[in-house]
């Protein structure tokens, strides 16, 4: 069986291109302004997560300078409304570009972990919209946003763990597949 799907290599690079437009909207447009404005980087960029004391001392940060706030919330409402949706379809779309899961360890894989995997990608797409989410009302100040204090850090662990899987599964196939004898 020959690996790989019809799906050209363009597309995936043009959505490719697209999250870095995105991701570069964001972070000049938004994340280092903020911190320009705050002297505090945004909790999206903590890859290592965080607690809830940085949440809360976001709130206090965020409550006392109203421009960091209308700062934060037009990056949810700009580019974060975009750019979980496109990296989402790039990685599923560089999921089936490798090939079926059967061909990507060389043995049988139970179906059900073939699934799981490609599932993957939309785990971090829920989990980051889910984030965006939590985030706004955390630092909205309504009725909900003691459960989103609690919720935005986990979010933003599921989120990472997610990518980081991702990334690591298709770094290990494309390298499999880049270092395994062509059959023509």
């Amino acid at each position: 069986m020959k690996a790989g799907s019809g799906i050209p290599l363009w597309i995936i690079a043009l959505l490719a291109a697209l999250c870095l437009a995105v991701l570069a909207w964001t972070t000049f447009g938004f994340v280092v302004p903020f911190k320009h404005e705050t002297g505090q980087a945004m909790l999206d960029t903590y890859f290592a997560g965080y607690d809830e004391s940085a949440v809360f001392h976001m709130q206090a940060l965020l409550d006392e300078n109203e421009a960091a706030t209308r700062l934060l919330r037009a990056m949810y409402f700009g580019p974060e409304l975009i750019f979980p949706a496109l990296l989402t379809a790039l990685l599923f779309l560089a999921f089936v570009k490798l090939g079926p899961v059967a061909s990507w360890f060389s043995r049988p894989v139970h179906p059900l972990v073939g699934r799981a995997i490609y599932l993957l990608p939309f785990i971090y797409g829920i989990a980051d919209y889910s984030e965006n989410i939590s985030s706004l009302i955390a630092f909205g100040g309504g009725a909900s946003a003691s459960l989103a204090t609690h919720l935005l850090p986990w979010m933003t662990r599921l989120k990472f763990a997610s990518l980081t899987i991702c990334f690591i599964f298709i770094a290990r196939l494309a390298i499999g597949r880049w270092l395994s004898p062509r059959q023509d």
